[in-house]
């Protein structure tokens, strides 16, 4: 990726402290960054032409996959054109003075709160649920009560005057969060890139097996496989797939619409890209 000296617009969920941020201001130092309350809202962003690309989180590796980003993959047209990767602290987060026993709920986005689920259930906290870690930190400084804190990031706590009550809460000391940057347009070939395809199996005995021998056999070697709800129809899913090789991707399409109600490439990226 070379893009770190182009006056562009990034679109991001979170706002000023947020995850999603820091990613976006590491990739683009001199890009104009806006902010945005839901992912769907930093999607159609670029859609609409108000920005260049979106910057949204795709999997977690503690946590697992973002399904809200999944779904707007599915559904949506923007590509996937870099992929990256950046180490995540989750903290403990409050208004000043507070004692870790005065606090009863911790808000934050449900990935942070599955990232530090053992921790939370350790000290018997209710959990709620945030649309940003960012947007957490804002929420538990402007209520100002000890019995409220926030799972979010040491900038988020300095922006919003919080103190970090206890450091680095994540079950994982590897905590790392991949992020997908999203255009209107596909990138151009590159060696050595993943793709990222995205399927419907027809409901009929085989299909799914099916489906992945022909991405076998096209010589592409799948890295992942996630499967999600179909939003539309109940107990139906869709596939998520990540796979490395160099086959023929038109031919591959059309074969998998023999067993497929729906399959697209919605993307490509360099693998083992990381951020600080």
């Amino acid at each position: 990726m070379d893009n770190r000296n182009e006056r562009i617009r990034i679109a991001y969920c979170g706002a000023q402290g947020s995850f999603g941020q820091q990613a976006a201001r590491a990739l683009f130092p001199t890009g104009e960054l806006l902010p945005c309350s839901t992912f769907a809202a930093a999607y159609d962003r670029t859609v609409r032409g108000e920005s260049d690309r979106t910057l949204l989180p795709l999997e977690n590796s503690y946590a697992g996959e973002v399904g809200a980003t999944m779904d707007l993959l599915l559904s949506g047209n923007l590509a996937i054109t870099d992929v990256v990767e950046m180490r995540v602290v989750q903290n403990l987060v409050a208004v000043k003075g507070t004692k870790i026993e005065e606090i009863e709920t911790v808000i934050s986005h449900p990935q942070a709160l599955a990232q530090c689920a053992d921790y939370l259930a350790a000290h018997r906290f209710r959990e709620e649920i945030e649309e940003n870690t960012a947007f957490a930190a804002k929420k538990v400084a402007t209520i100002g009560s000890h019995k409220i804190a926030a799972i979010a990031s040491k900038a988020a706590a300095e922006a919003y005057g919080l103190e970090i009550i206890e450091a680095d809460v994540a079950e994982s000391r590897d905590n790392t969060t991949r992020f997908a940057l999203l255009t209107p347009e596909p990138s151009l070939k590159r060696a050595g890139e993943r793709l990222v395809l995205l399927f419907t199996v027809l409901d009929r005995s085989g299909a799914l097996i099916e489906a992945l021998k022909i991405i076998a056999n096209y010589g592409f070697n799948m890295k992942s496989l996630h499967s999600r709800p179909l939003k539309e129809k109940a107990w139906q899913y869709y596939f998520y797939v990540e796979a490395e090789g160099k086959g023929d991707e038109i031919a591959l399409l059309r074969e998998l619409a023999e067993c497929c109600s729906n399959a697209k490439i919605v993307g490509k990226y360099l693998p083992d890209v990381t951020i600080e």
